[in-house]
This record gives C-alpha cells, structure tokens and sequence, in this order.
C-alpha cells in the first residue's frame, strides 16, 4: 500500500497547463465527492426502507442534518480556510510557512472537535426540539444524533484535512481517502441496519466506524507519506502561529458562515413546514435536502478542484493563469448544471425513488422539488464567485455574499411567503430560487467588477 500512494501521478502546480491541472485536480475530486455522498446519502435510502417505520425515521434524521452541517462547516472552516493559504506560500515558495499554516489548521480541527463532541453529548435533545423535532421523531433523530457524535472528530479529520493533501496536488489520495470510507459505510449501513437489527442506530454505528477509517488514512499519508507533513502544534509554537490561526479563520470564515447558514435555513424551513405541513412536509424536506446533495456534489468537486489551482497562480503572480481558471471552472459548471437541471424538471420521480418510493410522499415531493429548484442555474453564479473569492483571499466580499443570499433574503422570505403572502408550504420552497436569482447575480457582477481590474494590473 505504501509503495502504491508513493508512486501515484501528483500535479503539477508549477509546470503544468491550467486545464489540464483543473482537470487533474476536478475529476478524482469529483469521484471523491461522489463517494462521500455515500456518507449519508446511503444512510437516509437504507432508514426510509426500514419496514413500517421507513418514513417517519427518515423525517426525524432529516432533522439532524443542521447538527451534521455544523459540524461539518468546523471542519472546513479550518481545512477550506488553511488550504488556500497553504497553497498561496507554496506558490510563493515559502514552504515553512506553508507547513506552519497546516499545522494550525490541524491544531484548531482538533481542538475544536473535541469541543463540539462534548457540546451535541450535553444538548442534543433540547437541540433537536428546537430544530421541529416532534416527540415521534424525537425517538429515532436523538438515537441517531447521539451515536453520530461520537465519530465527531474522526469525521472532522477526514473533512477537514483532505484539503491539504489535494492543495499538495496528491488529488488521488485525496479522492482514495474518501472512497474507503464510502465503500466502508456502503458495506456496513445494511449490516448494521438489517441484517444486526439495529435501525437507525445502526446507520449511525456504520457512519461512525466508515468516518474513522477514512480519517486513519489520512492522518497515515499526512504525516508519513506527504512532502509537507503535519503535526500537531508545540506549546511553544501556539504564540508564533496566532496570526497564522486568524487568518485561517478569516478566510475559512466564508465557507463556514454559507454553511452554517444552510444549516439555519433548514431549521427555519422544518420548523415552518411542521406548522404549514405537519410531520409529512419534513420528510418532503429531507428528500429535496437530498436531492439537492446529489446534485451539487460535483458542482463542489469542480469548484473545489479548481481552487487550489487558483490560489496558487494568484500567489506566484500569474493573472492570465488565474483569468483561464476561472474562465474554465465557469464553463464546465454551467454545461453540468444545465444538464442536470433539465433531469429535475423532466423526470424529478426518477431522483425521489432514490430515497423513498412511498407514493404519498412522492406526489408532494414532485412538486416541491420543481418549485425549490425553478431558478437552480443562478446558483452557479454564487459558487463561481464564491471559489473565485475564497481562492484569491477575499475575505470580507467572500463572508458578506455568505451571508446576504442565506441570511438576508432565504431567512425571511421562509417566513414571509407562507404567512404573509399566505403560500403555505410552496412559499418555503419558492424562497430559494428567489434568494438564487438575487444573491447569485450580485455576487458573481461583484467579483467581475474586483477581480478583473486586480488581475489587469498584476499584467502591468
């Protein structure tokens, strides 16, 4: 094994043409992504097929996904804030600093990980209830929760430093990490599931167990196989690295605030929808939440691969190498995005039977899912905008359009459609397109607006 992570292809960040190195990077991300879908993808397909109590299980999980987002936005928080800086030293070819970053982005992973763990054991009940949880759900989302934290930072670990081994160029590793522990969790959720007997508790024992492998192989090619190796932090470093943890945070302040926002809006559609829509509208919720998963994990990928590519021709002063990234990472999430855009409107029950063929919910989730997804293309404008802001460390226009697209304009059109323009639960799902064609388009005009004029006179 260890002779096979050696000899793998790495990209060449120096040398290399910009679509060929987007490519290189984009493609086994993309496998990546993918595989870690499988992560709770397969969870929710296996829990809404549990006999008799499939539906009102995958509900109350559904329930849970804000407290997995959180814990998620942390980990990237540190990863997708350190890794961008990681590469900018690297282009500049200062590779202690470089290391230095890493070092404090795995510091604060962990640190943090430990925090968060002991916070959801104390109160994730309370938690749950304020997210919607009624006390039929409360019986299988607590379960649930309360094993899954466990793996807190395992999961923390695998999310949070894949980034570094890909900002390395090693995007193979970075794609094998996440595939042994969704082939892991795809192998075991039936076993513990069915087969043991154990619900949904043991979707949650399988996550765990498949988050901790993935997590063991990347701590293993972190600190024995990689070229810039991490460690944790001496005491006597912590002072050194504060300024390195600021900007960490800084800049993964971005990333961390858009997906702590979707965990916010979440809870604000559940707890609207359990009002306008009852237990059932939940569980229309989880799957359109799925839904939307499945579909924008290769726009993640294409985003993701694209920015280390980005921050490292923006650090080595190369403006027509950083004009060509972006142009390309425009295009190919614009074809992908029309392609599957066009699948939700046309055969949007092919994409529900994914998760649940329960007929009842699917007459509602058809229509849900058409209405959530009406203007879906103009979120490319906010992901392009986004990467090309996170990349170039942009960091006060990266967090305001996390904020004003979730924050400013979902939050209170999810109250104001259903009770005030008196929609009910369409006005819940309506709001997003609305947020997309507002906050994309301002974000993506913003960053022509910046940017452009920047990298014309890095030319001069």
């Amino acid at each position: 094994m260890a002779y096979f992570i050696c000899k793998m292809k790495r990209i060449d960040f120096e040398n290399g043409t910009v679509t060929g190195n987007i490519l290189a990077a984009t493609l086994p991300m993309l496998v990546a992504q993918i595989l870690n879908l499988l992560y709770n993808i397969v969870d929710r397909i296996y829990i809404a097929r549990i006999p008799e109590v499939g539906t009102a299980a995958l509900g109350a999980v559904g329930l849970c996904f804000p407290l997995i987002v959180i814990i998620t936005a942390f980990a990237n928080l540190f990863g997708s804030g350190g890794a961008p800086l990681f590469s900018i030293y690297r282009g500049k070819k200062q590779e202690n600093t470089a290391v230095q970053i890493m070092d404090t982005s795995f510091s604060m992973l962990c640190t943090c990980g430990v925090f968060l763990m002991l916070i959801g054991f104390l109160f994730a009940r309370p938690i749950l209830t304020v997210f919607g949880a009624s006390q039929n759900a409360l019986t299988y989302a607590y379960s649930y929760m309360m094993i899954y934290l466990i793996g807190t930072l395992p999961s923390m670990i695998s999310i949070g430093m894949n980034p570094f081994i890909n900002a390395q160029g090693y995007s193979t590793i970075g794609m094998l990490s996440v595939a042994i522990g969704a082939v892991a969790n795809l192998l075991l959720d039936p076993l513990f599931i069915f087969v043991l007997g154990f619900g949904v508790q043991g979707a949650a024992i399988a996550t765990i167990l498949s988050q901790s492998l993935s997590a063991a192989f990347v701590l293993f090619f972190l600190t024995k196989k990689a070229e810039l190796r991490v460690r944790f932090l001496r005491k006597n470093e912590f002072s050194a690295c504060t300024g390195h943890a600021r900007d960490i945070v800084s800049l993964g302040s971005a990333g961390f605030i858009m997906q702590l926002t979707n965990s916010l809006v979440t809870i604000c559609c559940n707890n609207v929808l359990s009002v306008t829509g009852g237990d059932i509208y939940i569980s229309v919720m989880t799957i359109v939440s799925s839904v939307r998963q499945l579909i924008e994990t290769p726009l993640h990928a294409m985003n993701e691969g694209a920015s280390p590519i980005l921050s490292y021709n923006y650090g080595a002063c190369r403006p027509k190498h950083v004009r060509k990234a972006g142009v390309i990472l425009s295009v190919m999430v614009l074809i992908y995005t029309a392609f599957t855009w066009s699948m939700i409107i046309l055969i949007p029950e092919v994409l529900i039977r994914i998760f649940s063929s329960d007929k009842v919910l699917l007459k509602d989730a058809v229509i849900a899912l058409k209405q959530y997804f009406a203007a879906f293309i103009f979120m490319d404008l906010q992901y392009i905008g986004q990467t090309v802001f996170k990349s170039l460390n942009k960091k006060k226009f990266a967090i305001f359009f996390s904020l004003l697209r979730k924050v400013f304009i979902v939050v209170p059109l999810t109250y104001l459609m259903p009770y005030a323009l008196h929609m009910g639960t369409k006005g819940v799902f309506l709001a997003e397109p609305v947020s997309n064609v507002i906050g994309g388009s301002i974000c993506f005009v913003t960053m022509l607006c910046t940017v452009l004029p920047e990298l014309k006179k890095m030319e001069k």
